[in-house]
């Protein structure tokens, strides 16, 4: 079912308290999406490598074929499986402001990291990117703000719904932003030059969109992630002697 014809079956049951959406404006949501995807959003993405750390430092990361595997392997199995699918419920949710839907599935969310950096990490940036939503007047982030901080594709969805922003383009700006942070942490940790990182970026960024549509269409059932070598880095990483990043 087209993302159009949702909203429309959506907003025809809404309850009276329901959001409103951003009447649509290709460019201005085009512009919103870049805002919120950016480095320069002050919730502190770049403070986070996901594991890269450790990966790099047991020597399992070091040089582009190993960071493009590497990364490519997340794409397929968390980005396309659990990212992108969770990210389409919390959108709806916000669309018809289902807070107990928006609760259930951003504690999925919550759940499915697997060490205790990689949940504080969802937290701490949740409760950022909420906390700058209210302050930029979006009023739901306030009302919402316990379910909001239980992961950051809550806030980010609420964002996206609130701005007029396609789900699609959500979902794909989404996975975008978390390759845009895993390049700039590989730049400095492995380390590579810039230009390898744009090179990292071109490669990759060609298997975003398959990922994003493949993680719009899964059931609920079919929702889910296993990479136990994330998991394993990350747990690592919390009694790494000497760190650069927060995860």
């Amino acid at each position: 079912m087209r993302t159009a014809t949702v909203t429309r079956t959506l907003m025809s049951t809404m309850p009276t308290d329901a959001i409103t959406l951003t009447p649509p404006n290709g460019s201005l949501a085009q512009l919103r999406l870049l805002q919120l995807v950016s480095p320069a959003l002050p919730i502190g993405g770049f403070t986070y490598s996901q594991g890269l750390e450790y990966a790099v430092e047991a020597g399992w990361l070091h040089d582009v074929p190993s960071l493009q595997d590497w990364l490519r392997g997340l794409i397929d199995d968390s980005i396309a499986h659990l990212e992108i699918p969770l990210l389409a419920r919390l959108y709806h949710a916000c669309v018809s402001s289902d807070v107990q839907a928006l609760e259930s599935w951003g504690r999925y969310l919550l759940a499915a990291r697997e060490t205790r950096e990689l949940r504080q990490e969802e937290q701490q940036r949740a409760r950022a990117l909420t906390r700058l939503l209210s302050d930029l007047d979006i009023t739901r982030a306030q009302h919402w703000k316990q379910q909001l901080e239980l992961c950051q594709s809550a806030p980010y969805a609420l964002a996206a719904v609130s701005w007029g922003i396609r789900l699609p383009d959500a979902a794909l700006g989404l996975a975008w932003s978390w390759l845009e942070n895993m390049v700039a942490a590989a730049i400095k940790l492995v380390p590579l030059g810039q230009t390898d990182g744009q090179r990292v970026q071109l490669a990759l960024a060609e298997a975003l969109p398959a990922a994003v549509q493949r993680g719009l269409q899964l059931e609920d059932d079919q929702i889910g992630a296993s990479a136990p070598m994330l998991a394993l880095a990350s747990s690592l990483h919390e009694t790494q002697y000497t760190r650069l990043f927060r995860s």
